[in-house]
């Protein structure tokens, strides 16, 4: 091996195993390989931002906006509000939810198709009365399936079909991942419908609720000649957060001040509203000289009183309070919102709340102004566990959103108008129109994503101009000499998807379509065949709950543990491979 070669295998094997241990954000991750890249002269300096300005990082962003507009404009809403019905059998509702999943995501982002489709699958699984962890992965997989189908269903199919470009002189288009990725998705959601969600471990209801807090809300009282008479409720603020206590409200007169009554100037008599421990309440009355209520005023002992409303949201990776604790975000002075529980993987924690860093999958459960919960939402960039009201709901609006992108679609699959060009049009149309305010655009984009994308693609074309990727493909196709076709693309098949099962899809996807192009000039044959096996294996990541976003999403909503995917995502990658190699011999054949 050249020292080139060495330096970026190297590179990537760090990157690599960073992404695994996950301790560090992959964008920063990928970003700070590309710099030392840079720096070690591996990537030339007038290459290091190529990927930034790359198709498919500027597809991935315009898919993303796209996707904000289809869904403000309630075109996604007209679907669900018919179809989904909590009177269903499970089978029937995992089989109508996963339809809607995998045609949504086929034709805007996955992990937004799941993000609109989860609050409706809770609100049902709760009407229904049954647990969510039966429901909210195979909505999960569905929506991973579905975005197989197209090809900006997925970053994975815009990244190979921009590899074959470069390569070949000719993208792959809009449907020419249908024939495989369309079946194989078939295939999977007929399995998951059936025999898949039987897998599931069954521990009943996982999700935190805001009805389990009522033990923890309680009521202390400001007694005669107490020091704090005529400070602020909100001066007590500091010592609350150091016993573990939050403080929620007051109540003056046997009345509920509206609010969390933060400025209210503490008077003999009033009472405040807390959420703590009995253990963190028994230190804040003692800190403080607090008074025990003599009455026991259960109705007005409520989280939500006037002015403030529980709500709940999961956490992804690209929130802003991902990695961060509420106390260092300053989540109560910047938005007057508390939060008064975590539920991680199915278990509540209860100490030191406000002091414990927030994981992706995490559920919080928040206090916040009323009718704020949506901007709250917004800024901490969490997705909500309840059905939202819609900021734009005309049908005219909907159908308009919906015959914009229709026909974007269609005159790229046609060769029309070039695919990023149309997307920009919709996107330009959609601010005319008023579907999406000019000011929230940049907002809807993951600019992680970006940044990995942009890092990434010119680590991987260094990769392949050193000849690191040929010296892959020459090892893989060592290693399947004298076997047939279908067992070499078996073989690419799953060391794509295993690698996609442990890191991020999209920086699989990179690496893994110019070794398959590789494997076929080795082999002599068509490098079509190894491209469509990698941009399946590298969207079917079901064994683990960080393989993919969506997986991870699910995660704290449906309780479930980091061994629960493998019962259901291991039969289904096995099906995968099972129905798409053959596909790939028929449609794309060597």
């Amino acid at each position: 091996m050249t020292t080139d070669q060495i330096i970026l295998f190297a590179l990537f094997i760090t990157v690599f195993g960073l992404l695994l241990w996950g301790r560090f954000r992959y964008d920063l991750v990928a970003f700070a390989a590309l710099m030392v890249g840079v720096i070690l002269g591996v990537v030339p300096v007038d290459k290091a931002f190529a990927g930034f300005g790359h198709p498919a990082t500027i597809i991935v962003a315009l898919v993303l906006v796209v996707s904000a507009g289809l869904v403000r404009s309630g075109a996604v809403f007209l679907i669900t509000r018919t179809l989904v019905d909590a009177s269903r059998g499970l089978g029937a509702h995992i089989a109508l939810m996963g339809g809607i999943g995998a045609v949504l995501s086929a034709f805007m982002n996955n992990v937004a198709a799941l993000a609109l489709l989860m609050p409706v699958d809770i609100q049902t699984a709760r009407k229904a009365g049954r647990s969510v962890g039966l429901t909210l992965m195979p909505l999960s997989f569905a929506t991973i399936l579905g975005g197989m189908a197209t090809l900006i269903g997925t970053p994975p199919n815009i990244i190979i079909a921009s590899i074959r470009q470069e390569t070949l002189g000719e993208p792959f288009h809009m449907f020419d991942f249908a024939p495989v990725g369309g079946l194989a998705a078939i295939a999977g959601l007929a399995f998951v419908a059936l025999i898949g969600w039987r897998l599931i471990p069954n521990r009943g209801e996982q999700t935190e609720s805001s009805e389990t807090l009522a033990e923890y809300i309680a009521e202390l009282t400001i007694p005669a000649e107490s020091p704090h008479i005529g400070t602020r409720v909100a001066e007590l603020d500091e010592v609350a957060e150091k016993s573990d206590v939050a403080i929620i409200g007051l109540i003056r007169d046997g009345k509920r001040r509206y609010g969390r009554a933060a400025n209210a100037i503490l008077q003999e008599g009033d009472a405040l509203v807390l959420e703590a421990s009995p253990e963190a309440l028994d230190e804040f009355r003692a800190a403080l000289n607090l008074d025990f209520s003599d009455a026991r005023r259960q109705e007005l002992l409520t989280a939500a009183g006037d002015g403030l409303e529980v709500i709940e949201v999961v956490v992804p990776e690209s929130a802003r309070i991902n990695g961060r604790t509420a106390q260092g975000l300053g989540l109560a002075w910047r938005q007057n919102t508390i939060l008064m529980g975590i539920s991680r993987q199915g278990r509540r924690i209860t100490q030191q709340v406000r002091k414990t860093e927030v994981q992706p999958g995490d559920i919080l459960l928040l206090l916040c102004p009323r009718d704020r919960g949506a901007d709250v939402t917004e800024w901490l960039g969490c997705l909500p566990l309840a059905q939202r009201g819609l900021n734009v709901t005309a049908n005219d609006k909907a159908w308009l959103a919906i015959g914009l992108f229709a026909a974007a679609v269609l005159a790229a699959s046609i060769g029309l108008i070039y695919l990023p060009i149309a997307l920009g049009l919709v996107v330009i149309a959609y601010v005319l129109t008023k579907i999406i305010p000019i000011t929230e655009i940049y907002n809807q984009i993951e600019w992680p994503v970006v940044v990995l994308l942009g890092s990434m693609i010119p680590l991987g074309s260094a990769l392949e101009s050193s000849g690191g990727t040929e010296l892959i493909a020459n090892a893989l196709v060592q290693l399947t000499d004298g076997l047939p076709a279908w067992a070499i693309l078996t073989v690419l098949m799953v060391v794509t998807m295993t690698l996609s099962d442990v890191l991020n899809n999209t920086a699989t996807a990179i690496v893994a379509a110019p070794v398959g192009i590789q494997m076929a000039r080795t082999l002599e044959v068509s490098p079509d065949p190894f491209l469509m096996t990698v941009a399946v294996a590298a969207s079917a990541a079901f064994l683990t709950p960080i393989g993919h976003k969506n997986n991870t999403l699910v995660l704290g909503p449906g309780g479930y543990r980091f061994g629960d995917y493998w019962r259901m995502g291991l039969p289904l990658e096995i099906l995968i491979v099972a129905v798409s190699v053959p596909a790939i011999l028929v449609f794309w054949p060597l």
